[in-house]
């Protein structure tokens, strides 16, 4: 059993060593999470282009130098190409491969974003008395596609995944209050209640992650999610792209109070 309290360091070195490859909700609790997509140069202008239209899916906290695979800002050693619990191999918008190491695939043209996370305000939730019913239950994040299109730019284009989080009634608008507080990790939901009304057919049945129980009366709250990048590599199908796996993130140094708004 990993201890959930490692400090980020700690826990980046599990995953650079094989040691630690598992969806990382609750882990390090108040330092922010980050999502993944790495590109090469050719397609990153329309890549950050596409991020600056779409902010809250895709707030980026940082991006690596050409051909670098530090961070710099966000976390201390830290290299993008290992410290992801789990990635996926994209060719033409297919998923090829999944992988705990994308050391063997890195280019000297590659780009990496560093995208909020969603995982990054749970324990400002569970500080307000908010349950987390993923991590109550052991499960992975449920995610869903929908129906919201995003805004395109250059050659990407798509629609907006969703993370969603059971909420009793009388919460809902502390649920609202203290997720807007943190806009770099997608900040307030994005719909609350009906989850036909954005596309989704099936509740329990997420795209991505794993479904979690929703009591009687419960309302469904979504955020934008950061693996919509995915959905738009799938979509627009880029010769090449590295992600990391859904729910699989990066646990950055930098705590969530100072990504607060």
């Amino acid at each position: 059993m990993v201890d959930k309290n490692l400090t980020p360091l700690e826990l980046r070195k599990m995953c650079r060593t094989g040691e630690f490859a598992k969806p990382t909700s609750g882990y390090c609790p108040g330092h922010a999470q980050a999502n993944l997509i790495i590109l090469p140069k050719e397609d990153a202008y329309d890549f950050l282009l596409f991020a600056q239209r779409n902010p809250k899916a895709c707030p980026v906290l940082e991006v690596t130098e050409v051909g670098s695979r530090e961070i710099k800002y966000m976390a201390s050693d830290c290299d993008v190409a290992t410290d992801f619990p789990m990635y996926r191999i994209y060719k033409d918008g297919v998923m090829v491969e999944e992988t705990t190491d994308v050391s063997k695939y890195w280019q000297d043209d590659f780009v990496a974003f560093i995208i909020g996370c969603s995982f990054s305000f749970e324990s400002e939730m569970i500080d307000a008395g908010i349950e987390i019913r993923h991590n109550t239950e052991g499960r992975n994040v449920p995610m869903y596609m929908t129906n919201i299109e995003c805004l395109p730019a250059g050659k990407f284009s798509g629609k907006m995944v969703v993370s969603m989080r059971p909420i009793p009634p009388k919460q809902v608008v502390k649920t609202v209050t203290v997720t807007a507080t943190l806009p770099k990790v997608h900040g307030s939901p994005i719909h609350i209640g009906d989850p036909a009304a954005i596309g989704i057919k099936d509740i329990n049945n997420p795209e991505f992650g794993d479904s979690v129980t929703i009591n009687p009366g419960e309302v469904t709250v979504f955020w934008p999610c950061g693996v919509t990048p995915q959905s738009i590599v799938m979509n627009s199908k880029p010769k090449f792209a590295i992600t990391h796996a859904p729910g699989y993130m990066l646990v950055l140094d930098v705590k969530n109070v100072d990504l607060k708004e």
